[in-house]
């Protein structure tokens, strides 16, 4: 008895949308973005003259917008107009040509997908997409293991428009000629935010995210200054989050510098990826590089087939971008010498990440 007397109550709680530090959250305005949002619009427009679009390239590093101001601009179409159908898919969750077809016969409500081939689900999509015009994002384009669906996107559909996002401005360098050529893509780059950029982004999501002066104005400008040096919206919104919940969990009604510094001691556990995560082949990768430390991408290839490794190189390099985007390793490229560019694998040191707690 009495084990919930000091908790908050669900009607005392500090939250006023939790939903809003979620980075996929879509605000009704989008700060900092308009010009990019205004370029992704005028690729677009061409649709609504019966026509077919531009098509975009855009990368930069993750956690500055490229994806939230991708998905605002599909949300305006989806409800504001019938003319264009927009489709979003993340190549991380769908990484196959089969996969993709499959989530956008889910996504035009065709539902009688069963047994079908690749080739099926496409000339289904084909009929269906090309009695109207449509927007295609494939978000994480370098986490797909094949791009037919590229390829016949480009061929067969009409009146479309193409945005490929990545991290990787290298990507496209790599991309089938035969695609590349058919695409023709534009590119846009996105730039990391500014320090009073993400003060003010940070600012608005506490607005939409607590009550009124819940948060400490030094617990605030803490968070916006880590935040920015670690160049990542997503993260900073995380301690937030994380700030908050425990703020309710002791029934105080503020987040102070307190809550925020053992945020932060979470965030570390948070990036710091479990390698029982991984799958069997990036294992066996990332266990070469242990016993190989700041070795070159292709001494580390060779040693990978020497023990036995079957992925041609272009998956293993792919392998080594997921291992980085995981904080297992990092990638440094030296410029100059005899070798003229040359790239360098490091195991990631934790002692760095764990400076994230430090103020």
């Amino acid at each position: 008895m009495g084990m919930f007397n000091d908790i908050l109550r669900s009607d005392e709680t500090i939250f006023k949308n939790v939903i809003a530090l979620d980075y996929d959250y879509i605000p009704k305005s989008l700060p900092f973005r308009e010009e990019k949002q205004k370029y992704m619009a005028l690729c677009i427009n061409p649709l609504f003259q019966e026509r077919s679009g531009r098509n975009l390239f855009i990368h930069g590093p993750p956690g500055i917008g490229k994806t939230v101001a991708c998905r605002h601009v599909l949300k305006e179409l989806e409800e504001e107009y019938d003319e264009v159908e927009p489709i979003y898919i993340n190549c991380w969750e769908k990484n196959s040509s089969f996969k993709i077809m499959m989530e956008i016969c889910e996504r035009l409500g065709y539902k009688f997908t069963h047994n079908k081939k690749t080739d099926e689900l496409f000339g289904i999509v084909k009929e269906m997409l090309n009695k109207k015009s449509v927007v295609f994002v494939f978000d994480e384009i370098d986490k797909a293991e094949d791009y037919d669906f590229l390829y016949w996107i480009l061929e067969q559909i009409y009146k479309k428009s193409i945005f490929l996002i990545t991290n990787y401005k290298e990507w496209l360098l790599n991309l089938d000629e035969r695609i590349k050529s058919r695409l023709n893509a534009e590119i846009m780059g996105f730039s990391p935010y500014t320090l009073p950029e993400t003060r003010e982004i940070m600012r608005q999501r506490v607005e939409y995210a607590f009550k009124d002066d819940v948060v400490l104005h030094d617990a605030f400008e803490a968070t916006v200054k880590k935040t920015y040096d670690m160049q990542d919206l997503r993260k900073g919104l995380y301690l937030l989050r994380e700030a908050g919940n425990l703020a309710e969990d002791k029934s105080v009604r503020k987040i102070t510098m307190e809550q925020i510094g053992t945020a932060l001691r979470k965030l570390d556990e948070f990036t710091i990826n479990k390698e029982e995560g991984l799958d069997s082949d990036t294992k066996v990768i990332l266990e070469i590089i242990k016993k190989n430390n700041e070795a070159k991408t292709g001494e580390l290839y060779k040693i990978y087939t020497k023990n036995g490794g079957i992925s041609s190189q272009k998956t293993f390099t792919r392998k080594l971008k997921d291992l980085e985007k995981g904080k297992f390793i990092t990638v440094e490229k030296v410029m100059g010498g005899p070798e003229g560019t040359t790239t360098i694998i490091s195991l990631a040191s934790k002692d760095k990440e764990r400076k994230l707690t430090e103020f």
